[in-house]
């Protein structure tokens, strides 16, 4: 489990992630392959606009009454035979799942990708309670045998190369007979792990999954994966466990796949993920396998107190990663440097709403406002929005600095003398760009060193954009 009080290190956690050799090469793939894959998937889509514009209606709509559709929900799953627990804090459902194992004697837990997991410190405190968890997701298994948390939402294990998981695998499978496996290519390293895991499933006694949505009009969860692991989690243990909150839900299934049209294509480049799940209740008497009983743990963690706030657009999330996928500041400096379980632009706006604007102020801070994150989000969450919402709210109590405060006090008063704000703009332009020289970048600049210090500093046009905009009117 991330400590939480770590978000509140995020500069110092993101300067050593700037010199780390191994976390540079392994962000690499960022833009070698999802931004690729991304824009590819969505040419592909000649009406993935249109599907946009469809999954955040839905989502909007819910969230506009999100009562009525979570009590909807308890009672289609109720009616299918599924028990739905309320849970107000991470205490009351780390509480809650450790009862329903410890009443029923299990021993080993199967578990499929939960972002929400994570985010209530829940295996660790089952390990505590002498529970094994055993992850499934390829990605979550690394770390897990890593003892490290996820770096990114749809890839936990993105900070990791491929030698890095090979002596990994070289540590932890060796007593097992997986020695066999040469661990040449990231297809031996995932039959290795396979091979390994596929004995897990049949020890669980319980699975737990998250769930990418609820459906409210059935009353059912889905989770769609690449690995076939959640089935598995699922379907094979007597008892499936499901874990997420309260903003997950939506009214009907029509809803969900307008989700899912966006869902895949933002995410890894796939028209869709290889598998959709739909659960609803335990089996029945007609089923030929299944678990025998199904129980949906609702967490709200602060989400309630996020409607009708500026910041509540970002409860649209569906947590597809494209918005760190496409970030610079992630891609410089990875997810750990985030210092909690959500990193990049949507921890950024989601993280200060759950531990408070004091742990987490310099989340808000790590980004230019470029706004490609809001540009990809296939949910259209206004995230620079949210950002500047947070820093408002870490100025208005205070919490930044005093040269910061300065340095506002000093642009607001600049500003807001438009005559002499174009002079001193300009002026300072002029200025830089003579300095610049032919290179035009800067290697050391006053008062940027924490920019230059990792990279150069472009140097200005020599005018300003009111005076380029005044010239081409």
């Amino acid at each position: 489990m991330m400590d939480g009080a770590a978000a509140a290190r995020f500069p110092e956690a993101s300067a050593r992630a700037l010199g780390d050799e191994n976390l540079q090469a392994a962000l690499r793939l960022l833009g070698e392959g999802f931004q690729a894959r991304r824009t590819d998937a969505v040419e592909r889509f000649a009406a993935f606009e249109d599907a946009r514009d469809a999954a955040v209606a839905a989502k909007t709509r819910t969230l506009r009454h999100l009562d009525r559709h979570l009590e909807t929900f308890e009672a289609r799953c109720r009616e299918h035979g599924g028990v739905v627990h309320w849970a107000e804090t991470p205490a009351d459902a780390r509480q809650i799942v450790l009862e329903l194992l410890t009443d029923r004697g299990v021993r080993v837990l199967s578990k499929g990708k939960t972002m929400v997991a994570e985010e209530i410190g829940l295996n660790g405190f089952l390990e505590a309670n002498g529970i094994e968890v055993i992850e499934t997701d390829l990605g979550e298994y690394i770390i897990q045998l890593a003892e490290e948390a996820p770096s990114h939402i749809i890839v936990p294990a993105i900070h990791k190369t491929m030698p890095q998981v090979a002596d990994l695998f070289r540590q932890h499978h060796d007593q097992t007979g997986a020695e066999l496996f040469p661990r040449r290519t990231p297809a031996d390293l995932v039959a290795e792990a396979r091979a390994v895991l596929r004995g897990r499933f049949l020890e669980a006694d319980a699975g737990l999954t998250g769930a990418n949505f609820l459906v409210a009009e059935t009353g059912s969860s889905v989770i769609v994966t690449n690995e076939g692991n959640g089935d598995l989690t699922q379907t094979l243990p007597q008892l499936h466990i499901v874990l997420a909150t309260i903003e997950k839900v939506v009214p009907t299934l029509a809803d969900g796949a307008a989700i899912l049209r966006v869902l895949a294509r933002s995410a890894t480049g796939q028209d869709m993920s290889a598998y959709t799940t739909v659960s609803t209740g335990p089996r029945r008497p007609s089923d030929v396998d299944g678990p025998a009983e199904y129980h949906v743990v609702l967490v709200d963690n602060g989400r309630s107190r996020l409607l009708g706030t500026p910041a509540e657009e970002v409860l649209r999330c569906i947590r597809c990663g494209a918005c760190m996928n496409h970030c610079p500041v992630y891609g410089a400096v990875g997810g750990h440097a985030y210092g909690w379980v959500y990193p990049g632009p949507i921890g950024a706006a989601l993280t200060p709403a759950l531990l408070g604007v004091e742990t987490a102020r310099h989340l808000p801070n790590a980004s230019s406002l470029c706004g490609r994150c809001e540009e990809v989000c296939p949910m259209r969450i206004p995230l620079p929005k949210i950002f500047r919402y947070w820093r408002e709210q870490e100025h208005a109590a205070r919490l930044n600095s005093g040269r910061m405060r300065l340095g506002l006090a000093i642009w607001g008063w600049l500003a807001a003398r438009p005559r002499l704000y174009r002079l001193a703009t300009g002026a300072a332009m002029r200025v830089l760009s003579r300095l610049a020289g032919r290179s035009r970048r800067f290697r050391s600049l006053f008062l940027a060193s924490g920019w230059t210090q990792s990279r150069d500093f472009p140097a200005p046009a020599g005018r300003t954009f009111l005076n380029s905009w005044k010239q081409r009117s």
